[in-house]
């Protein structure tokens, strides 16, 4: 997904208490539910485009802009009113008031993966079974498929996503002559041999972030959130999440990392500069880089996502969002004709030649794609490293129906631990206890 910063969400604007929003029990694993009986066809759908009417999309991504036009071109009765709305916490609380209020409502609205939950749970968006979603197995990639869907039920197309990766200074590498780094132990020995050598230089940076860290954890093949309908548990005590915690408590403890946040002056300024070598994000990095550090055209490379057993491939999702319709959308059919176009048909290779990437797995298997050199990186391949990623997706992961108020309070909790005010083990049961308090007060039944 191309970002322009991530930002710190403050969920207690977006309560989703369970007795308000008339939610019932469910479950997240597939085959408990059954899925909505299909009650409009491809048909219907064509017959939508050519009689024509009006949309309105709210979504922050920028290539939609071409994907609109271009949409509007090739229907032309149809109208597409695209509204950036906001980006993270300003677009669902944006979304969550039109929906209780019942009025200006959107028919199509972008929403992370990791917000999606929310929305289902709180039955907000529609089961895209309605319209035959299920016939697009296997158009995305498993992480991305998985994501929208809550047991039987499709609640949104997935439209990019997130696939991790190192992105590494080459120039500073060789300098220092640092190997790049395999796993997440010889990361940390390159992170030590390199601020040792250039104090001012450090690996990377990091002063807590919620979805850096479960997105590391989830690597790691923990599984700390549980969710079945209401019931959810949460627990950072997992084999995967120790795994992390004791090698990042390392990196913190030897002031390995640059405290300067992300997204700010100073953390372009470190990637321009050298003394932020490398970064671990989602594929949505490369666009970023090449618009945010210029000074590093041709210094950055791509490669493999550091592993946690040597030998593995094992990767995960950061970032990434999905396009769905509201319940209360009022021209669903239409709706379901944009999903479809901007994230499996001509839209999707709108998206890509403007620099998103990809959920689509016909794009991600187009040669074309994966051959594209790129000069920011030296002429190098990039495609093929992250599509390669995009495969590897360990399974399973879950969000919390909440987690949009999670993230909000993890510097509150988690966070202290890179201010040397605990350890990030005891930090993240902090981070648990919130959660679990919150969602015990939204009606959820919480372990």
């Amino acid at each position: 997904m191309m970002i322009t910063r991530r930002r710190a969400l403050l969920g207690a604007a977006l309560s989703i208490t369970l007795l308000a929003a008339g939610c019932g029990g469910g479950s997240d694993e597939p085959g408990t539910e059954q899925a909505a009986a299909t009650t409009v066809s491809d048909a219907d759908v064509q017959a939508a485009l050519e009689a024509g009417g009006n949309i309105t999309v709210w979504a922050w991504e920028p290539t939609l802009t071409k994907v609109v036009a271009d949409f509007q071109t090739k229907y032309p009765k149809v109208k597409v009113n695209l509204v950036n709305s906001g980006q993270g916490n300003d677009a669902y609380i944006a979304l969550q008031n039109a929906i209780q209020a019942g009025s200006g409502v959107p028919d199509v609205a972008q929403i992370e993966f990791y917000a999606l939950p929310q929305f289902a749970l709180a039955k907000t968006v529609t089961d895209l079974n309605t319209f035959g979603a299920a016939s697009l197995d296997g158009s995305f990639t498993p992480g991305t498929w998985g994501a929208v869907r809550s047991g039987e039920a499709i609640h949104g197309l997935p439209m990019d996503s997130g696939p991790m990766a190192l992105f590494y200074n080459k120039e500073v590498f060789d300098r220092h002559q640092l190997g790049v780094p395999a796993t997440w132990a010889e990361y940390a020995a390159a992170a030590e041999k390199l601020h040792k050598a250039d104090p001012k230089a450090y690996i990377t940076n990091d002063v807590g972030d919620a979805g850096f860290t479960t997105s590391l954890i989830w690597q790691a093949g923990g599984k700390p959130y549980t969710v079945d309908g209401t019931d959810v548990g949460v627990n950072f005590g997992d084999a995967g999440t120790q795994k992390f915690t004791a090698q990042w408590q390392q990196m913190i403890d030897g002031k390995l990392l640059n405290p300067v946040p992300s997204w700010t002056d100073g953390w372009y300024q470190g990637l321009a500069d050298g003394t932020i070598a490398s970064l671990v994000l989602g594929a949505w990095m490369p666009a970023n880089l090449e618009s945010g550090v210029k000074a590093g055209n041709g210094k950055w490379r791509v490669a493999p996502m550091p592993q946690w057993d040597s030998g593995g491939k094992a990767t995960s999702e950061n970032g990434g969002s999905s396009i769905a319709i509201p319940e209360k959308a009022t021209n669903k059919t239409l709706a379901y004709a944009f999903l479809k176009y901007a994230t499996i048909e001509e839209g999707a290779q709108t998206r890509v030649d403007n620099g998103a990437f990809p959920a689509s797995t016909k794009q991600l298997n187009d040669p074309e794609f994966l051959n594209k050199e790129f000069p920011y990186f030296g002429g190098q391949k990039v495609n093929e490293v992250l599509a390669a990623s995009a495969g590897q997706v360990v399974p399973g992961w879950s969000y919390l129906p909440f987690q949009v108020y999670a993230n909000s309070v993890f510097n509150d909790t988690a966070g202290k631990a890179y201010l040397g005010q605990g350890t990030l083990q005891d930090g993240l049961k902090s981070w648990q206890d919130a959660s679990v308090k919150y969602g015990q007060e939204q009606g959820f039944t919480v372990k």
